[in-house]
């Protein structure tokens, strides 16, 4: 049976309406037909299995047979990526890895030494890009919820938003530090934010902004990865170490 994300869809007494994206997609490419059974999901934890019962030319309506209670999916605190500003296609390729892994927000942030740069209506095209593309993969993955992903301004900005119970800065200057001895050190969190510099790495100034703002310094050891490799290592060994992997 496959499966969805709902975004621009209604549920009402019994009933989904699935419109825009999700329809075209159901619809003009899938060509699903009436009697075919889906599973919806709400995006926030909630599940429905039904059954389509009308596909009109916006629109289909799908009989909800089964609901799964809301429920928050992982068993391991939040963790929110705060990602410096790479090239390229790199944020989306962060973003679709995040989401699998079970970050539970992504925020890309204008670093120092950010060469990408978004303006503000191109900034809101890209959001919404990485909104759909976090949505796919949360549906590939099976996951109940998806990430928020959300622009942030300059470091400044992310240090005052970052409000979480662990605060960890990824920075390959760091030599006392190592996430071995770091993690053994911590109570299990209910939330943990992880700050990741963009290509080149943060400057020695935003690291010490940073640590002045709690974040931990730490060091992989000899382990030097790219922008778009470290958020995905990190995610990894926290989801080991305190989340539902393993």
């Amino acid at each position: 049976m496959r499966r969805f994300i709902l975004s621009d869809s209604t549920v009402d007494d019994g009933m989904v309406t699935v419109r825009g994206d999700l329809f075209r997609h159901m619809a003009k490419v899938l060509r699903l037909k009436v009697g075919t059974g889906v599973i919806l999901a709400d995006g926030r934890g909630g599940e429905y299995t039904g059954v389509i019962t009308a596909v009109g030319t916006r629109s289909l309506e799908v009989r909800v047979e089964e609901v799964a209670s809301p429920q928050e999916e992982d068993a391991g605190p939040r963790i929110t990526i705060y990602q410096g500003m790479p090239k390229g296609d790199k944020l989306e390729f962060i973003v679709q890895k995040c989401t699998e892994l079970g970050a539970a927000e992504i925020v890309p942030f204008a670093a120092a030494r950010s060469v990408a740069r978004v303006t503000d209506q191109r900034g809101r095209e890209r959001v919404e890009r990485l909104r759909r593309i976090a949505a796919e993969a949360a549906r590939q993955s099976k996951r109940r919820t998806i990430p928020q992903v959300s622009l942030s301004g300059e470091l400044p900005e992310v240090l005052q938003a970052a409000q979480h119970s662990v605060k960890l800065l990824l920075w390959e200057e760091e030599q006392g530090n190592r996430l071995r001895e770091t993690l053994a050190g911590l109570h299990r969190p209910d939330s943990v934010a992880v700050l990741v510099g963009p290509e080149g790495g943060l400057t020695a100034e935003e690291a010490a902004a940073a640590t002045a703002s709690g974040f931990i310094p730490l060091s992989l050891g000899k382990r030097i990865v790219r922008t778009e490799t470290a958020g995905i290592v990190i995610l990894s060994i926290l989801q080991f170490y305190w989340g539902d992997i393993g």
